[in-house]
């Protein structure tokens, strides 16, 4: 595990798309808080704070700032439920170190969320997700439903690949710290939650076409490697920063940490210029207005994430405190060719003729 003597600066965030947030976000908040305090959610106080200090419901009206409020409410829920399971049994916790007892947590837990009416568990976490389970189906399509349950189970599998890396202390490489953290941070639940919120199905034949899945993988991405920019000098200084993207690149390109730090943001720039031009030219063509609606709330969900977590304590306690980062006019890399990472070469490839 890295360590530093320093916190490492965080550089500018290019991301020319312009900050929003749902106006009804305060509502939608408290609303969230007490339905955390009435399913049981947290075992205490501290816990309670800690959960409420994520400010998901900022988090997901700066997502989706067009939602309908009773969608926007389901995907809240989530938001606040996932960080804590993510707190308790993913990052740190009883499950951390251990793949055997996490598969078996998160075994129930998706079982719970696919088939909600009947309780599979009296644990609170597959509880509380049913209670979301059933909001869910009253308000969103089986179409949209059966998304984010497959999406969920894609997160909870990649998050035993990390509990697996660190249980053996395997530091992954870059194409495979790539391919993993794809799914391990929950973007495509997250991401899924976008079209229950805002109640716009997109339809099949655009949603599973090349172009709009690698938009989707490309949001999935730049949100979990800003992420891990966040947190970095957080996490490192709790020595809690073992799979990480700046650590990744440290460790296997013998990088020092403000070196590796310059190479996260180039990493994820190149895929933000990627992704505008690929949402652009799908934009410029025929399409549904809920893919519209889809592709500008993954545009919002890579500003929200940074906006959000320029103020969330989640990121902003490291010692001693680090300037905020702001913004760049310009991606700190602009090379147009693939990134030499096997598992989102495609992403550059010809994908309007696929």
């Amino acid at each position: 595990m890295t360590t530093i003597e320093s916190p490492v600066r965080m550089l500018p965030f290019y991301c020319p798309i312009p900050a929003a947030i749902h106006p009804r976000v305060a509502e939608a908040e408290q609303r969230a808080v007490e339905w955390i305090d009435r399913i049981g959610l947290c075992e205490d106080e501290r816990q309670r704070r800690r959960t409420i200090g994520t400010n998901s419901a900022e988090l997901f009206g700066r997502f989706a700032p067009y939602a309908d409020d009773d969608g926007l409410q389901v995907a809240i829920r989530w938001a606040y439920w996932g960080f804590l399971f993510d707190d308790m049994r993913c990052d740190a916790g009883e499950y951390s170190m251990s793949p055997h007892d996490y598969l078996s947590s998160a075994a129930t837990v998706q079982r719970a969320l696919e088939a909600p009416w009947h309780p599979v568990s009296d644990d609170r976490f597959s509880l509380a997700l049913q209670d979301i389970g059933r909001d869910m189906h009253a308000v969103a399509t089986p179409v949209q439903v059966q998304r984010f349950v497959d999406a969920h189970r894609a997160w909870l599998f990649a998050v035993a690949c990390q509990v697996a890396n660190r249980e053996c202390g395997h530091m992954p490489s870059l194409e495979e710290y790539t391919a993993m953290r794809l799914h391990s941070a929950g973007g495509a639940p997250t991401l899924g939650l976008l079209e229950i919120a805002n109640r716009a199905e997109v339809p099949p034949a655009e949603m599973d076409s090349p172009p709009v899945r690698a938009l989707c993988e490309m949001a999935y991405l730049i949100d979990s490697w800003d992420n891990d920019i966040h947190s970095y000098s957080k996490e490192t200084a709790e020595d809690h920063a073992e799979q990480n993207l700046v650590n990744v690149l440290i460790h296997h390109q013998g990088l020092r940490p403000d070196e590796a730090m310059r190479t996260a943001v180039a990493l994820r720039d190149r895929i933000m210029v990627r992704f505008l031009a690929l949402r652009e030219r799908v934009t410029a063509r025929p399409c549904s207005r809920a893919l519209r609606v889809h592709l500008d709330c993954l545009g919002q969900s890579i500003r929200g994430n940074t906006d959000w977590a320029l103020s969330v304590p989640r990121y902003t306690t490291a010692a001693p405190a680090l300037p905020r980062p702001g913004w760049s006019d310009h991606p700190s890399d602009d090379n147009p060719d693939p990134l030499p990472i096997p598992a989102i070469a495609w992403w550059w490839d010809d994908l309007e003729q696929s």
